[in-house]
């Protein structure tokens, strides 16, 4: 099975491999999308959107998972809101099953309790994948929704 992690935001982190998790090295970063001086706020949709498509449809993945957005208002819950619309549309039309889960429910998963800080879940991304160079918290939960993923629907 084939999994497409994403840690949605304007830095996106993601991680794409397989069972074994041999190609993490190749697929997994972070991708960060800010419009130029200049440009409209909607930029980072019509950014997002095309890399989440090409992404989707270049990995071929058999499942895509990602953090669910947290519905405290303004700006950032929106974005994240239209971000999950585009994954949700291209895994549909490409015929991908796809889940969400809650950031509670991975830092229980990762760190023992839901509340970890951001350090912990970094620091237990390179405890799960050493030798691969964690770039940043996104990065981290990318690669740890990835490994959830694989625990929760490939065993």
């Amino acid at each position: 099975m084939k999994i497409l992690a994403l840690d949605l935001g304007t830095t996106t982190g993601y991680a794409c491999g397989s069972w074994d998790g041999a190609d993490l090295s190749r697929d997994s970063g972070t991708i960060t999308f800010v419009p130029k001086r200049g440009d409209s706020p909607g930029m980072k949709l019509i950014m997002f959107n095309g890399w989440v498509k090409r992404k989707i449809y270049d990995e071929n993945p058999d499942l895509v998972v990602y953090e669910m957005p947290h519905h405290r208002g303004g700006y950032a819950t929106a974005l994240l809101n239209q971000f999950v619309g585009f994954v949700v549309l291209w895994c549909i039309e490409k015929g991908v099953n796809y889940h969400a889960v809650h950031s509670g429910t991975l830092k229980k998963w990762a760190c023992g309790h839901g509340r970890a800080s951001k350090e912990d879940m970094v620091a237990e991304a390179g405890k799960l994948f050493s030798g691969l160079k964690i770039l940043d918290d996104d990065h981290a939960d990318a690669l740890l929704l990835y490994a959830y993923a694989m625990e929760k629907f490939c065993a």
